[in-house]
């Protein structure tokens, strides 16, 4: 356990009546960034993004009140530890809250991996200090306080919702992007993820280096993406047929690599060895591939768990993958973080 201490310098009916949880646990799901809609804002609102919530890299963060401020992370979370403290400090300035906490980072997705780990970690643990403080605040109203949904508002509605997501981009006020649609995710409908632990997604100042040096991405492509997204994405998976969904994923994820390849040399996958396993895979059956967002992780949409079991093993059998990359069949998640009231712990 990584252990860092410092000095001191909720459910709706507990929340109705003004009291003070003793403590809190907060689980948020991970999405898939399935591209933007038009990062070049041609309309005159950039961005707006696609994404889906997805079970199996969950972030759960536990926030006690204490004597003095203690963190702990759980092992294989210690890295992003001084993350969990700094959506602490920025929630409690927010609040103008200064108790003494508790924190147990008990899970963490991998960062910059294209999961969302960043957004959903600060969303869990801001969410649990407005439960802990019993001051309830809209999860977009947590999101501003932690500098988070400044260009997508698919990691918000996932934690809020779950499902098939569209976002309309954030306005120019810089307020969190609103949701414009949410389609629940068929339940026998898996995705297969492919990550390579050796990279890391942009992020941070190199990210938005790299997006201010693109090239406008042009209105018919922006055009061409909605109508994707409009007349074959959403209303396949409302009526749960699997392939042109699979395919509207696919050309999405086409048109929108191709736009942002040239800022990852000229791919639009940032591990060579994900691509070249996610591209034998689209030869192999009919599935939606793609990165997700910068990440090093790759995504194949398929239509049953059989499919996903039976793909990685053909893979296998083929010696197609390599062998430092990471396998995970994951349902779609259609619902979003929960939130838990923890009870005294005993003297």
């Amino acid at each position: 356990m990584t252990t860092i201490t410092a000095p001191h310098a909720p459910s709706p009916s507990w929340r109705a009546q003004g009291a003070r949880a003793a403590g809190v646990r907060v689980a948020s799901p991970a999405r898939l960034h399935l591209g933007f809609v038009d990062p070049s804002a041609t309309l005159g609102r950039r961005f707006g993004s696609l994404g889906v919530a997805i079970d199996g890299f969950d972030t759960v963060v536990e926030l006690r009140s204490a004597a003095h401020d203690h963190a702990v992370a759980a092992p294989g979370c210690e890295a992003a530890l001084p993350r969990a403290q700094a959506a602490l400090a920025l929630m409690r300035e927010a609040l103008g809250w200064q108790q003494p906490i508790e924190l147990h980072l008990l899970q963490a997705a991998p960062a910059h991996a294209g999961l969302g780990s960043g957004t959903q970690l600060a969303l869990a643990v801001g969410k649990a200090v407005c439960e802990l403080a019993a001051a309830h605040r809209p999860t977009a109203l947590i999101a501003q306080a932690q500098g988070r949904g400044l260009r997508s508002g698919v990691g918000i509605a996932a934690f809020d919702r779950g499902g098939l997501l569209l976002d309309g981009g954030p306005d120019d006020r810089g307020r969190p992007a609103p949701l414009l649609s949410r389609v629940p995710m068929p339940s026998a409908w898996r995705v297969l993820l492919v990550l390579d632990p050796r990279r890391r997604g942009l992020h941070g100042d190199a990210e938005r280096e790299a997006l201010s040096g693109l090239a406008p991405l042009p209105r018919e492509r922006a055009a061409a993406i909605c109508h994707e997204i409009l007349m074959r994405v959403l209303p396949s998976a409302a009526c749960e047929q699997f392939q042109p969904f699979a395919a509207g994923i696919t050309e999405i994820q086409r048109i929108v690599g191709s736009h942002f390849a040239p800022a990852q040399a000229g791919s639009a996958f940032a591990s060579p060895a994900v691509a070249a396993l996610i591209r034998w895979m689209a030869t192999q059956a009919d599935v939606g591939i793609g990165p997700s967002s910068w990440g090093p992780t790759g995504f194949v949409c398929v239509p049953s768990a059989d499919a996903a079991n039976d793909l990685i093993a053909r893979a296998r059998a083929a010696d197609v993958p390599d062998r430092a990359l990471a396998l995970h069949a994951c349902s779609f998640r259609n619902t979003g973080a929960l939130c838990q009231r923890l009870p005294l712990l005993p003297a």
